[in-house]
């Protein structure tokens, strides 16, 4: 059995031109050579190379680092990839990820479903979507700007998770098993995936599905849910404390909310005609579904650490379809033509507690003792995309991308603000049959088009020059409107003619890049990359002008509804190492990127409703270090470490939105100034881990002892957080380990993570300024969220 095959290597490597290229979709086999550092071949440079012939700084995980360490969707990534802070924000989202700190908005408890300052693919599809990571060979995170190849919102990097694709020669197959306890958590959870890989007609066509169901049962519970919702006294005995007689009569508790129940299953069919034509077709399928947030109340009446003040259960269901088709052809050996078509479908479907906001609009809810409100949200996003290239094989010292690509999304926003059992009479306003407040909807479209290209240029066998262009443009188109069926406008907001805004921009973006081989084992290289982000439409409904004073508008107005595009320019020196036969590797990179432009989160004029400017300018500046060794046979160390310090470089007058004076109300936000030297929220100063993995012959197979520990420092949680009441989050470590016994066809080990049952915050919703008592009710709007408790199991996984 191959030792430490696939182990975590965070690469800073340029490409040897000289290399023969193969599709770009299909993975070279490992380095078998005895004793070597066990390479993992990566396809981010659109070439099939070895990391360490990669042109761009990448890290790049394994597909037996994501078992041992059971790393089953991105929101694990963070622990093993220097550079990247991901707060675990739970199965409601995506999560939050911030790549060398470029992020300006203030850190949520809810994470996020969709980021456009970094590129998601799954394979060559672009797609932000937490996919399981069944069956994946390979997962590649390209850090910095990579505008030039991959555009679409690369303005921080790329995370690229490549499955294994169809074997045409034989049957495989694969069963996996997890079953786990979780401290806080009264169930046990468990994981059943497997891959079953068929050649239909040998040599030509086989079909490859991995599909599995996951069951995690939650730690957060929901003691103060309402028993009937504008009947039931949210807070029974005053604002300080419950009575045993107050909580029977109105309240009830839900156990381990924040649970997971995700089925996926991603599916392949591989037509290969001949080696030099090969068609991939892909269908992907995932749901999530949760039943509250992984977040609690900061001690509001009395809720603990893993206690929610929710007064609604907060449930959210996922849902993403993904069909693509990938066309790999070699014409005349001279080119590689490789045409992706794409088509996805991502739905969000969302519940929370809605009151805290109504009753700081100061309408006078509060006193009706009795009164509560949720909302209601649903999220559809489709995207069609198309991208065609072509990867010079002709050799030589000169090799070329040339390509194009096509981008076309549509999201769709509809939201409702419900009341409960509102006494609408005896406040003067008009009943609707659904009990809706507020409602609103919003459509928009966006479509991008580029065209690419790359050159590489080996002046010297040891020296290689590399550059490439990318020219896109982007038209944006939104339309929508909002209602009040309080004051007596329609239930619905499309019973409403709507109001839209179109907007429009184009531009270019370059990378240079330069490599010195000063010996087979020291490289050297320098990067300078420009990056970008489209603009686009906020999710706000368009004011439809003149606004009627009489009433409460929230809308936005025209110079709101739209935001421009931001860029990056990353300059970047590192060097890669090798020594021993490979029993060491060491690299290190230093960076600077300056933002400008900065698309950051605000607020309307009217109606206070978040949405997206531009101003500002920010610089990040770093350096990441990994090193692999092994010092004796059968005992693997590796660890990685990084340095990000991310702030703002000039004054952004009125961004930061806070209560004033903080603690009182009604509410009377007003905008303080962000200024230069404020650093930006969202990721950790310092990060790192350490590994280490001893493997040992034990009867017909190996027994692997494996112990990680991974640190994040502090991360602030706003802009001006010290005078903008934000938090500045204490850093935190944690260790896993795992025990693994390994035979030829099946293993079967023992875990724990989180081992000392370390309890931290993560990230925390709105800020300080938003809590205290409004009329003498407690408002539960700050929230933090916190990381998993230990978890422990018993892992089996069987191969055919």
């Amino acid at each position: 059995m191959k030792l430490f095959r696939n182990t975590l290597l965070g690469a800073t490597m340029l490409m040897g031109v000289g290399a023969a290229p193969v599709f770009a979709q299909d993975v070279a086999p490992e380095s078998t050579g005895a004793g070597d550092g066990s390479e993992i071949v990566v396809t981010a440079t659109r070439r099939a190379t070895s990391i360490q012939d990669v042109p761009i700084n990448i890290s790049a995980v394994g597909s037996e680092q994501l078992e041992r360490q059971r790393i089953d969707d991105v929101r694990d990534l963070a622990d093993f990839t220097p550079g990247m802070t991901i707060s675990d924000t739970g199965p409601g989202s995506s999560g939050t990820i911030v790549l060398r700190g470029l992020n300006a908005s203030d850190t949520d408890s809810t994470g996020a479903s969709y980021d456009d300052a970094l590129g998601m693919y799954l394979g060559e599809v672009p797609l932000y979507y937490d996919f399981k990571l069944l069956d994946i060979a390979r997962v590649e995170t390209l850090l910095g700007p990579q505008g030039t190849l991959y555009g679409l919102g690369t303005l921080a990097g790329a995370i690229r998770n490549i499955p294994n694709r169809p074997n045409t020669d034989a049957i495989e197959a694969e069963v996996h098993g997890r079953v786990f306890g979780k401290d806080h958590s009264r169930q046990y959870g468990y994981n059943v995936d497997g891959v079953i890989n068929i050649p239909i007609i040998k040599d030509h066509v086989a079909f490859r599905s991995a599909s599995g169901y996951f069951f995690d049962p939650g730690f957060i519970d929901y003691p103060l849910l309402l028993q009937t919702p504008g009947v039931s006294l949210p807070q029974p005995n005053g604002p300080n404390t419950i009575t045993d007689a107050g909580y029977a009569a109105n309240l009830y508790r839900r156990k381990d909310l924040n649970f997971e129940r995700t089925v996926t299953s991603r599916n392949q069919l591989l037509v290969q005609f001949n080696e030099d034509l090969k068609v991939n077709f892909t269908y992907a399928y995932q749901r999530t579904t949760t039943g509250g947030g992984q977040y609690n109340s900061a001690g509001v009446l009395g809720t603990t650490k893993y206690e929610s003040a929710g007064r609604y259960a907060e449930p959210v269901t996922r849902r993403a379809h993904l069909g693509s088709m990938e066309i790999n052809a070699n014409i005349a050996d001279i080119v590689d033509l490789v045409a992706t078509t794409a088509y996805t479908n991502v739905r969000n479907q969302a519940q929370s507690d809605n009151t805290d906001l109504l009753l700081d609009l100061d309408y006078g809810y509060e006193t009706f003792p009795a009164f509560s409100s949720y909302n209601e949200s649903t999220d559809k996003r489709r995207q069609f995309n198309q991208e065609i290239r072509l990867v010079s094989r002709h050799g030589g010292p000169f090799s070329w991308v040339l390509g194009g690509f096509y981008n076309e999304q549509k999201r769709q926003r509809d939201y409702r603000e419900i009341v409960p059992n509102h006494p609408w009479v005896e406040f003067g306003t008009q009943p609707n049959p659904d009990e809706v407040e507020y409602a609103s909807f919003v459509k928009s479209k966006i479509t991008e088009k580029a065209i690419f290209g790359e050159g590489t240029f080996r002046i010297i066998p040891q020296w290689q020059v590399t550059a490439g262009a990318r020219y896109f443009g982007y038209t944006s188109d939104i339309r929508g409107t909002s209602v009040l069926p309080l004051l007596g406008e329609p239930v619905s907001p499309y019973d409403i003619a709507p109001a839209g805004g179109n907007a429009k921009k184009s531009g270019w973006v370059w990378k240079f890049n330069t490599s010195f081989n000063v010996t087979p084992d020291i490289m050297l290289y320098a990067t300078y990359s420009k990056g970008y982000r489209i603009g686009g439409p906020n999710t706000v409904a368009p004011c439809i002008l003149p606004l009627d004073p009489t009433q409460q508008n929230v809308c936005g107005l025209p110079n709101e509804i739209q935001y421009g595009p931001d860029t990056t320019k990353n300059a970047e020196i590192g060097i890669r190492t090798q020594f021993f036969d490979r029993k060491l590797t060491f690299n290190f990179n230093v960076f600077q990127i300056k933002w400008d432009g900065i698309q950051v989160d605000s607020a309307t004029l009217n109606g206070i409703v978040g949405i997206t400017v531009n101003g500002g300018k920010a610089q990040s500046e770093g350096f990441e270090a990994s090193f692999h060794m092994r010092p004796i046979d059968r005992l693997s160390i590796q660890g990685t470490y990084s340095y990000v310090n991310a702030r703002l470089t000039e004054d952004v007058p009125g961004i930061i939105a806070v209560n004033s004076p903080a603690g009182t109300y009604p509410s009377k936000p007003i905008q303080l100034d962000a200024l230069a030297g404020d650093r930006l929220p969202g990721s950790a100063k310092n990060s790192g881990s350490l590994g280490v993995t001893y493997t040992a012959p034990f009867e017909n197979g190996s027994l692997i002892a494996d112990w990680t520990a991974t640190y994040r420092g502090d991360v602030v949680t706003r802009l001006g957080w010290d005078r903008a009441f934000g938090d500045k989050l204490p850093g935190y470590v944690l260790n896993r380990a795992s025990l693994t016994y390994e035979a030829e066809k099946y293993s079967i080990g023992f875990f724990v993570n989180n081992i000392f049952d370390k309890y931290a915050v993560a990230s925390v919703a709105n800020d300080r300024s938003r809590v205290g008592l409004n009329d003498g009710v407690r408002l539960r709007y700050y929230k933090q969220t916190v990381i998993n408790p230990r978890t422990f199991g018993l892992e089996l996984r069987y191969k055919y």
